[in-house]
């Protein structure tokens, strides 16, 4: 009997492929039949890419890294879109602007451009500006936001990319490549799974395929993101424990300093010549001095 996840795979259509006239021969190993001029994928390799994908996910997540969420296909943009933000996470659903992760830099600076002309608005200062300088104030807006409002908050490269058709987010997967971020890739009978780190072999058209892999996805997200706060309590604790043994240790310091001199032999300090209350204190001196006085008188 079939277990629920590849129940569930099935259902929605994963195993379907494109036509075979239309076939990369490097998914040759990922195929496992062809019916009516279509190729079917093997469950089984699809099971196993997702397994791994959604382990990885998980620890990337858990390190403190996130997870970079490209789909720019109209199948796909909605369900990216959605997922991405459920847990919030960086996501590119309307066009991958090159240079994204290689130029870096120059896409933060957009960013911050849109928020200058977001301010402008929210001030009421557009309207200082003529009205052609507006307009085109607001569709540069627009612009911007379109492209780059899915990562807004992603203030450092992404610790990796979860791909929806590598074929069609080429620039996307060779960006990654060059800057080394490991990309998770849902890949078809047409695409070269020589592009993703760790290819899931499965239909990249269907809209169904792509909502479950991506629910997967993000369950790994949050699995990770619940080991990252667990961790981050246990160092707090930790940190918390040792500043009390470190106080502990300073206080018995302090108690041995303040009391020492309760233990150590008095001294006496006084004077060779007597006491401070008048007792006579007979010394090593005074006794030498005796014999040398009687002995002239013993032998006399």
């Amino acid at each position: 009997m079939a277990s629920p996840l590849v129940r569930s795979l099935i259902d929605a259509g994963i195993h379907y492929g494109h036509r075979a006239s239309r076939w990369n021969p490097k998914m040759g190993q990922y195929i496992f039949a062809k019916r009516n001029l279509i190729h079917i994928i093997d469950i089984r390799e699809t099971v196993k890419g997702l397994l791994r994908a959604k382990k990885f996910i998980s620890q990337i997540v858990a390190r403190g890294d996130d997870v970079l969420f490209v789909g720019t296909k109209r199948q796909a943009r909605d369900s990216v879109v959605h997922h991405a933000t459920s847990i919030g996470m960086p996501y590119v659903s309307e066009r991958w602007l090159g240079g994204t992760l290689t130029n870096f830099r120059t896409i933060r600076s957009r960013l911050t451009r849109l928020a200058e002309l977001e301010a402008l608005e929210a001030d009421g200062r557009a309207s200082e500006f003529g009205k052609k300088q507006a307009s085109r104030n607001t569709r540069e807006r627009r612009k911007i936001a379109r492209n780059l409002s899915g990562i807004r908050e992603m203030s450092k490269l992404p610790g990796a990319l979860v791909v929806i058709d590598v074929q069609r987010e080429h620039l996307a997967v060779r960006e990654a490549r060059t800057m080394g971020i490991p990309t998770v890739c849902l890949i078809d009978t047409d695409s070269d799974p020589d592009f993703a780190d760790i290819p899931i072999p499965g239909n990249d058209d269907a809209m169904r395929s792509i909502e479950t892999i991506l629910e997967h996805m993000v369950a790994s997200v949050r699995e990770g993101m619940r080991a990252r706060t667990t961790a981050a309590e246990e160092k707090a604790a930790a940190e918390k424990e040792t500043g009390r043994r470190s106080e502990r240790a300073s206080a018995r310091v302090d108690d041995g300093a303040g009391g020492g001199s309760a233990g150590k032999p008095h001294v006496d300090a006084s004077p060779p010549g007597g006491a401070s209350d008048g007792t006579a204190t007979v010394t090593a001196t005074d006794v030498a001095a005796a014999d040398a006085t009687a002995t002239p008188e013993a032998g006399g």
